[in-house]
């Protein structure tokens, strides 16, 4: 049997699980919590567990479970905020297509349902194998620190 060493999970299962929602409480340490940008109603942070490198979500700063339940201007907020974090990831990664979606309560797929949040995951030609398939192993190629550092130094002011 071939091994995949990821020594860093480590520190994942051994640390005490936080309580309270993933986004409220990723406002209070933003470099902790990879946060890549924020506007007045919301924010992007790297996906810890990403599908493929550069994975991002994008949620409200309010704490709310459903698109429905935004108000017109942070519903703008969020769409713009999408937009500059696609803009960012394709400065840095120069991805080929992407793949964006809301998964809106459990029963969608929502693995944190109780705060609204969009996935943008860049992709390129060729970036699944076997691997997935025959081992349920997927291929991460570039640390997180090292992915923030690059994308916080291409951050700009917002100008729309």
């Amino acid at each position: 049997m071939e091994k995949l060493w990821a020594p860093w999970r480590l520190k994942y299962i051994r640390s005490k699980k936080t309580k309270g929602c993933l986004f409220c409480n990723s406002l209070q340490n933003k470099s902790k919590n990879y946060i890549i940008l924020e506007s007045r109603h919301s924010f992007s942070m790297l996906n810890i567990y990403p599908y493929n490198n550069g994975h991002s979500l994008i949620s409200p700063k309010r704490h709310v479970k459903s698109f429905a339940q935004l108000k017109d201007n942070e519903a703008l907020d969020l769409i713009r905020s999408l937009k500059n974090t696609q803009k960012l990831l394709n400065k840095v990664l120069k991805p080929e297509g992407y793949n964006i979606g809301i998964n809106e309560n459990e029963s969608a797929g929502a693995g944190i349902a109780g705060h609204l949040h969009l996935h943008i995951v860049p992709r390129w030609k060729g970036d699944t194998n076997f691997m997935p398939v025959l081992n349920n192993t997927k291929i991460i190629s570039q640390a997180l620190d090292e992915l923030y550092r690059q994308l916080k130094r291409h951050v700009r002011p917002e100008a729309d």
